[in-house]
C-alpha cells in the first residue's frame, strides 16, 4: 500500500509522521516553505500523553510536485478547504484509476467538490477529531484526543491495520454525514477561539466564551433538527446536551467536563493559527456550513453569520475579543 499525503500542513505532517514512525513508506506533497523546514529540521511528532518521535529528514519523501501522487494507492487530501478544487484539478490526470482518495478536511463540502472533478475515483469522507499544533522547526503536536473516522469501504483493511500499528485509533463509519456534523458542532469553537486569541484550554475555562459557543451550537442544533439530521455521538456527552454544560458556572463546568478539558495547554484552533499567520481562514467551511444549511431550509443563522463577519474582519484587522464583548455581539439575535 502506497500512501501519498497531499497538503502536508499540521494534519498531513502529523498523520504522515505517525505512519512513517511505524515503518510505512509515505510520500508528502508539500508547500516549498514546509519542504524547506522539514529538510532542515526533520519531522518531530508528539502528543499530550507524552509520545514523541523524531524522524530524520532523510527518512522523509518530500516533494512540491503533484505528479508524485501517480504511484499512490491511497491519497489523503489534507489541504485547506479553499484549495480543494485546485488540488482536484491537479490530480485529475495524474492518479491511477483504482486510487482511493480520503478527504481529511474541515467542513462538509470538500468530498462533493472532489467527486465532481475526480469522477473516475473512489472519494471517501474522513474526519480528524483532534487538534494538531504546528510548533515550528518541523514539530507537530497533537493536543487533544479522539478517533479518526473514515467512510466504510471494503478496500481499507490494510489502511486500518496501518493506523493501528501507528497507535492511532480509527473507525470506519457508514453515516459520515452524522459524524461530520458532530465534528462541525465542536469546530464552531474555532471561530470563537480565533477571536479570543487565547489557547483552547484557557478560552474554554472562561464562561463567557463558552456561552458564545453554546449560542452557535444551539442555533445549529435547531437547524439540524428541522433538517432531520442527527449528529453522531463523538464525545461521552451527546451533542444536544453540550450547550447546557457549556453554560455552567466555571467551578461546576470544570468538574463536569474534565474529559472535555483534556487539552494540552499549547493547543489552539487551526483558525487561530491561520489568523496569527495572516492566512485566509476556513470560516466559510465551518460556520459557513451552518449558514448554508439554513439557506437550504429557507431560514437564517444570524449567530453563525455574525461569527463569519467578525472572523473575516479579523483576517484584515486582527483584534482580540473578550468573552463579554463577543457575547454582546451574539446575544442581539
Amino acid at each position: 500500500m502506497k500512501i501519498c499525503i497531499y497538503g502536508a500542513g499540521s494534519i498531513g505532517c502529523y498523520l504522515g509522521g505517525r505512519l512513517v514512525a511505524a515503518g510505512y513508506d509515505i510520500d508528502f506533497i508539500v508547500r516549498p516553505k514546509i519542504q524547506q523546514q522539514l529538510q532542515t529540521y526533520g519531522l518531530t511528532i508528539s502528543d499530550y500523553n507524552g509520545f514523541k518521535q523524531n524522524i530524520a529528514a532523510n527518512q522523509l519523501h518530500l516533494s512540491i510536485d503533484p505528479n508524485v501522487a501517480a504511484r499512490a494507492d491511497i491519497v489523503f487530501v489534507c489541504v485547506k478547504s479553499t484549495s480543494t478544487e485546485q488540488v482536484a484539478l491537479e490530480l485529475k490526470d495524474i492518479l491511477k484509476k483504482k486510487t482511493i482518495i480520503i478527504s481529511f478536511q474541515n467542513g462538509l463540502s470538500n468530498v462533493g467538490i472532489l467527486k465532481r472533478i475526480l469522477t473516475d475515483h473512489t472519494i471517501l469522507e474522513g474526519m480528524v477529531p483532534f487538534n494538531v499544533a504546528a510548533l515550528g522547526n518541523g514539530r507537530f503536536h497533537q493536543g487533544t484526543n479522539g478517533a479518526l473516522y473514515v467512510k466504510s469501504h471494503e478496500q481499507l483493511v490494510e489502511l486500518v491495520r496501518a493506523f493501528k500499528k501507528s497507535k492511532l485509533e480509527i473507525q470506519l463509519e457508514q453515516d459520515m454525514q452524522a459524524v461530520q456534523w458532530a465534528k462541525l458542532l465542536l469546530n464552531l469553537n474555532n471561530s470563537i477561539n480565533a477571536l479570543s486569541q487565547l489557547p483552547l484550554k484557557q478560552e474554554l475555562s472562561i464562561r463567557e466564551y463558552r456561552q458564545c459557543l453554546a449560542l452557535a451550537q444551539l442555533e445549529t442544533l435547531n437547524l439540524l433538527k428541522i433538517a432531520k439530521i442527527k449528529p453522531a455521538k463523538l464525545t461521552p456527552i451527546p451533542a444536544q446536551f453540550i450547550p447546557k454544560i457549556l453554560k455552567l458556572p466555571n467551578p461546576i463546568f470544570k468538574i463536569v467536563s474534565m474529559k472535555m478539558l483534556a487539552i494540552d495547554p499549547l493547543a489552539r484552533s487551526s483558525m487561530a493559527d491561520d489568523l496569527m499567520a495572516g492566512r485566509k481562514t476556513e470560516i466559510d467551511w465551518i460556520n459557513g456550513e451552518v449558514v448554508n444549511l439554513a439557506s437550504q431550509l429557507n431560514l437564517t443563522a444570524p449567530i453563525n453569520q455574525k461569527l463569519i463577519e467578525l472572523v473575516k474582519q479579523a483576517e484584515s484587522e486582527p483584534k482580540a475579543w473578550s468573552g463579554s464583548k463577543l457575547k454582546v455581539q451574539l446575544m442581539q439575535f
